[in-house]
């Protein structure tokens, strides 16, 4: 599916006479890269979530409205998608309920089951309060709580700890951060030159940069993110930042 995104990059370039290598200057992204944009050769770029990046950056580079570009390729790739997709799901199927006085195998089973379960529950109930004549627990119930308390204070501790992180847009760049549980704390945003965002803290990070325009703290600590154009990903922890392939990191879509 074409539609005017390339066209209308290729000519405000070439209105403002500047060469794809002064761009790639400005934007670190690859000669290659910007001519399939040009071109709209989709399948030559990194992937969806790089390439509305690319667009984003590319437009605000020309001075185009960026944004509105890179929301225009993702408009297209949802209606590639419900395209591709539509009318190919069959109905579910009905889920047969069981009759009043079926008499089958299974009904048996689920309520010989329920019995069980409710008797061990009983047992329990028992267990937990039998040989207490009062409201407020015994030494050894005061003794695990006791317990309980101090092993809740040590994962509070250890949560706390974690490591923490800062960013820097040394340029126009792509962010993608996630925490431990998977929450965003920058969600998918384009950093603009001079952009701060954190410190963080989590027990752990899933870092996603379009490009390598970006200065790096752990636990305040520099730490060196590869110098390329192209984009890079990282998962920070305590111990170590290791690099992610392309299909582990993260895309906040």
């Amino acid at each position: 599916m074409e539609t005017e995104i390339g066209t209308t990059l290729r000519e405000a370039r070439i209105r403002r006479k500047i060469d794809l290598a002064d761009i790639e200057k400005q934007t670190k992204i690859r000669v290659r890269y910007l001519r399939a944009l040009e071109n709209e050769e989709w399948d030559l770029l990194p992937g969806p979530t790089y390439t509305r990046s690319f667009i984003r950056t590319y437009g605000i580079a020309l001075g185009l409205d960026g944004e509105r570009l890179a929301d225009d390729f993702r408009r297209q790739q949802d209606e590639m998608a419900r395209d591709l997709g539509g009318g190919r799901e069959s109905a579910p199927r009905p889920v047969r309920l069981p009759r009043e006085g079926d008499g089958s195998p299974s009904r048996t089973i689920l309520i010989g089951g329920a019995a069980v379960v409710a008797l061990i529950g009983a047992l329990i109930v028992l267990g937990l309060t039998g040989g207490d004549d009062g409201n407020s627990p015994g030494p050894a119930a005061g003794g695990q709580a006791a317990k309980q308390g101090k092993k809740g204070g040590k994962a509070s501790g250890q949560k706390q700890s974690g490591v923490s992180i800062q960013l820097s847009a040394t340029a126009d760049v792509w962010v993608c951060a996630l925490a431990a549980d998977g929450t965003p704390v920058v969600n998918g945003e384009i950093l603009t030159t001079g952009t701060k965002r954190g410190p963080f803290r989590s027990g752990a990070f899933q870092l996603a940069f379009g490009n390598g325009s970006v200065d790096l703290q752990v636990n305040g600590k520099p730490f060196k993110v590869q110098d390329t154009p192209s984009p890079v990903g990282y998962q920070v922890t305590k111990k170590r930042v290791k690099v992610l392939p392309e299909g582990s990191r993260p895309d906040c879509t």
